[in-house]
């Protein structure tokens, strides 16, 4: 999926009683935990792995208790999905409750979690990034990490930062410059669906 569709998200967002969108001070301002190559260390135990839900970290990796490849029937079993919207071909995009409530949105393909995709800062991701940045901020902290890419059609363009088998996917805003929609997930996922225009 390359992005869900603006009324999609809002009705989601809305449910999960998102309030509108505010922009947190710039990324310098905010400490983030330790990194490496730009990632948390998920190691246990590491300041990393202790401060995501605090500091509101989004990466490849997840978003706080929802990690990619997470099963939705445990994360609905403890009480952390709201708001589920069925797709198409075994996809169902789903809102979060807790802390995370309104400010993510999930999908799933066959039971499990694909993609993790936000409309707000924060979160931002392990470098810094997220939505309402220019994409020559993106261009700035990802350096050479990360490039500006285009659909199959040409009608649409994106700034892409792979890590591994899996992509940070910057989308922009129907109405104003710069990043409307950040997503993570694998590349088969999130890429594939940004350049072949699909939603499934």
């Amino acid at each position: 999926m390359h992005r869900l569709s603006y009324t999609v998200a809002t009705a989601l967002l809305a449910t999960a009683g998102l309030v509108p969108i505010t922009l947190a001070a710039p990324a310098a301002a905010a400490p983030l935990p330790s990194v490496a190559a730009g990632h948390p260390t998920d190691r246990p135990g590491s300041d990393a792995a202790a401060d995501r839900d605090e500091v509101r970290i989004i990466s490849v990796r997840g978003a706080g208790p929802f990690r990619i490849g997470a099963d939705l029937a445990r994360l609905s079993a403890a009480g952390l999905i709201d708001s589920i919207a069925p797709g198409c071909a075994g996809t169902v995009h789903t809102g979060v409750t807790g802390a995370w409530a309104g400010k993510i949105l999930l999908t799933f393909r066959d039971g499990r979690l694909v993609e993790v995709g936000t409309a707000t800062a924060p979160p931002r991701t392990p470098a810094g990034a997220g939505v309402g940045m220019s994409f020559a901020a993106l261009e700035e902290i990802y350096g050479p990490r990360g490039s500006m890419i285009r659909n199959d059609a040409g009608d649409a363009s994106a700034y892409l930062v792979r890590v591994g088998s899996r992509v940070e996917l910057f989308t922009g805003h129907p109405i104003r410059p710069g990043v409307g929609y950040l997503q993570v997930g694998p590349a088969y996922v999130v890429e594939r669906g940004f350049r072949e225009d699909r939603s499934c």
